[in-house]
This record gives structure tokens, sequence and C-alpha cells, in this order.
């Protein structure tokens, strides 16, 4: 009986390894891309729900306040950039749990808002929320009333982290 020769095999197990070696790297390739298209889809669903939410706010409130011109009609709340940014699903699920706090002010007096601003002022200043098991804290900057808008501008702290 005669025994192959060796160089036979070796070709053959460097092309069937370079082969093996290439769909491996491909698979590797095409998850990574996979993924990375997953998560801008998602974040770019976690935007619009948040601006549904707030666009049907704001249909309510115009529809319940239409005749009145001198009442908070819309809030807008934006956060600063931070030093060390953070992550923007992050920012915008704090910006939605502030702005569910903040909504008692929708549908106040433009003129009667500086008693309520002081309240709120003092009530979510250095106010901890929890996102991801993480507590970030905020603070407001400043509060404007244009046009029936109230916006509202905060900086959001990550206090373990310093």
């Amino acid at each position: 009986m005669r025994i192959p020769s060796i160089s036979r095999i070796l070709a053959f197990s460097k092309t069937t390894s370079i082969l093996v070696l290439g769909m491996v790297l491909g698979s590797i390739l095409y998850n990574a891309i996979f993924h990375a298209s997953y998560n801008q889809l998602w974040q770019e669903n976690q935007d619009l729900q948040i601006q549904k939410k707030q666009f049907e706010d704001d249909i309510k409130t115009l529809k319940k306040y239409s005749n009145q011109q001198t009442v908070i009609k819309e809030i807008k709340i934006r956060a600063e950039q931070q030093d060390p940014p953070l992550d923007s699903i992050i920012v915008k699920e704090i910006l939605v749990q502030v702005g569910d706090d903040i909504e008692v002010l929708r549908g106040r007096s433009v003129y009667e808002i500086d008693t309520d601003s002081k309240i709120a002022r003092t009530l979510l200043d250095r106010k901890m929320y929890t996102v991801r098991e993480k507590n970030y804290a905020i603070h407001i900057k400043t509060m404007l009333v244009a046009e029936s808008v109230l916006q509202i501008w905060i900086s959001i702290t990550n206090p373990s982290v310093r």
C-alpha cells in the first residue's frame, strides 16, 4: 500500500484553513456592520418616540388652551454639552423624566411663572435621576418663557464620576 505524499495534504489543509479563516472574518465583519446599523436604527427609534410623546402632549395642550394667549402651551427642555460627553440615549431619557416632572407648569399663566419657576427650580435643582442603574444629577441653568413656550436649559452631571 502506498502512502500519499505529505505535500498534497499540506496544500489541501492550507487552502481549507484560508477558506475557513475567510468565512470567520467575513461573518465577524457582517455582524459588526449589522449591529452598528441596528444600534443607529434603535437610537433613531428612541428619538422619534420621545418626539411623538412631546408632540402629543403639545397637541393636547394646544387644544385645551387654544383660546387663551397667556398660558404656557409648550415645554422644551435642552441639555447643555458636558465635558465628558454622556451617551445621547441617557441624555434623552433624563430629558423625558425631567419633562414629566415639569409637566405641572403646562397651562400656567405666563405672568405668574415667577412663583412657579422658583418652586420648580428648588424642587428639581440637584435632583437625582436613575438611568440604566446609574445616578445623574441635574441643575437648571436657564428658564425662559417666550410666545407661550417655556424653554429650560439643564446641565447633567454624574456625581459618582469626579
